[in-house]
């Protein structure tokens, strides 16, 4: 990492070893999803992406075996550490002295429940500790109603004298509205010696994380704290109430984001488009669209009404997705449409393809658990009504019948019908209606 010519690694430890109770859930908290991200996962890339972190490493414990095939399957430069039993973040951090043994550098501490947390706040929050060369820096907000938080208690001098929660506060101390953010950066060399010295003597019987404030002012080290400037983005994770608002809150930024860039959102009360989305100017979003996962969508596209686009779809410029459409892990060329009530999954279509309406690309086979591809070229129009049974290819310029069943590869400029014969039976009303009198 290099901050004003200063080059230091820098490490993460990322807390994540609760339960949750509150969730009421089987799942483990961290992993409790919005736009079908992990909540661990936003705060994971949000210090990946500050381009400064070596390293991360997440203290598991409740279904410590789920969080870790999570981390492990999706991130490279993140390992796992078993918190048992779990005594306090101070214990939690603790977890990490025997593989940060010779570690020289900044260490910063984050919760793996606070997802709106930002790779810019935390460039200011490491910028910050480094201009005043601090050993513990605390990030703090401003809360006019700061009640059941830690109030931050500051020095004449500005700097960081402790941080006293709620229930141990006078009645002075309860009007300062600086609280702590829940977030540190520690210089590890100096900080170290702490977690080996933290005591249990409190209410709860647990290490606080808290408590090596007060051990460094006593070493005279030099202890501040940050105070960052959207107190939204510290929003912790505790219950599915406070899940659906993060929610709103991530969805709110993305959506005034892209109309900022010029996308047309009708009815962005209704629509929920992820934050790793993005969508070309002149776009137009119908309302009742949700958008989850990565995906680019090029301009003067019309998304909706009522359409879902899932992860790894990438749609180009003039594209045109209806109502009731799903469409995942898909490449749609531009000028193709498929406007009305169907399926496009595992599947590429080229440019200027038309898909009837119920349209579905087949693309699981139940028995060998597999998922195969769906290619439809240029120019290649399928009827209503039709399934196409990956893996199959529609060359260019062919037609698919409506009602067609497609499980081989369709040649160039070709029809492709599968239905029977229409039959008639003439005046079959008029002799049922006999009959049945």
């Amino acid at each position: 990492m290099k901050i004003d010519n200063i080059e230091e690694k820098v490490i993460t430890v990322i807390m994540a070893a609760g339960k949750g109770t509150r969730m009421k859930s089987d799942t483990p908290k961290v992993l409790h999803t919005i736009f079908d991200k992990t909540l661990v996962g936003y705060v994971i890339d949000a210090v990946n992406k500050t381009g400064l972190v070596d390293e991360n490493y997440i203290i598991v414990g409740h279904q410590a075996e789920r969080v870790e095939e999570y981390v492990t399957k999706n991130y490279q430069n993140t390992k796992t550490v078993l918190q048992s039993p779990q005594l306090g973040t101070g214990h939690a951090v603790s977890m990490v002295l025997s593989f940060l043994n010779d570690f020289k550098g900044e260490v910063i501490i984050l919760c793996g429940d606070t997802p709106l947390i930002t790779e810019e706040t935390l460039k200011d929050f490491i910028q910050a500790h480094y201009n005043k060369k601090s050993d513990l820096t605390v990030m703090s907000a401003i809360f006019e109603n700061p009640t059941n938080y830690g109030r931050i208690i500051r020095n004449k001098d500005d700097s960081l004298n402790s941080i006293v929660e709620e229930k141990d506060a006078t009645l002075e101390q309860k009007l300062i509205k600086e609280v702590n953010a829940g977030i540190y950066c520690i210089n590890w060399e100096r900080i170290k010696p702490a977690f080996s010295q933290l005591k249990t003597n409190n209410a709860q019987g647990e290490y606080y994380l808290t408590d090596i404030i007060k051990w460094a002012n006593e070493q005279n080290l030099n202890v501040n704290a940050h105070i960052l400037k959207n107190n939204e983005e510290i929003f912790g994770i505790n219950s599915k109430i406070q899940l659906s608002e993060a929610t709103k809150i991530l969805n709110k930024k993305s959506v005034i984001r892209l109309m900022e860039e010029g996308v047309q959102i009708v009815d962005p009360d209704t629509t929920f488009i992820s934050p790793e989305t993005t969508i070309g100017a002149d776009t137009l979003v119908l309302p009742n669209v949700y958008i989850t996962g990565k995906n680019i969508i090029g301009k003067n596209c019309k998304i909706g009404p009522f359409a879902h686009i899932r992860d790894g779809a990438t749609i180009g410029n003039n594209v045109r997705i209806g109502n009731f459409v799903e469409v995942k892990k898909s490449v749609i060329e531009e000028n193709s449409k498929t406007d009305h009530l169907s399926y496009i999954g595992d599947a590429h279509l080229g440019k200027n393809v038309n898909i009837g309406a119920g349209t579905i690309t087949a693309n699981y086979n139940a028995l060998t658990k597999e998922k195969c591809k769906t290619i439809i070229c240029d120019d290649a129009k399928i009827g209503s009504n039709s399934v196409l049974v990956a893996p199959v290819r529609i060359e260019n310029g062919a037609n698919v019948g409506a009602l067609s069943v497609i499980t081989t590869d369709v040649p160039e400029n070709s029809l492709a019908v599968t239905r029977s014969p229409m039959k008639i039976f003439k005046d079959w009303v008029l002799t049922k209606i006999k009959k049945d009198n």
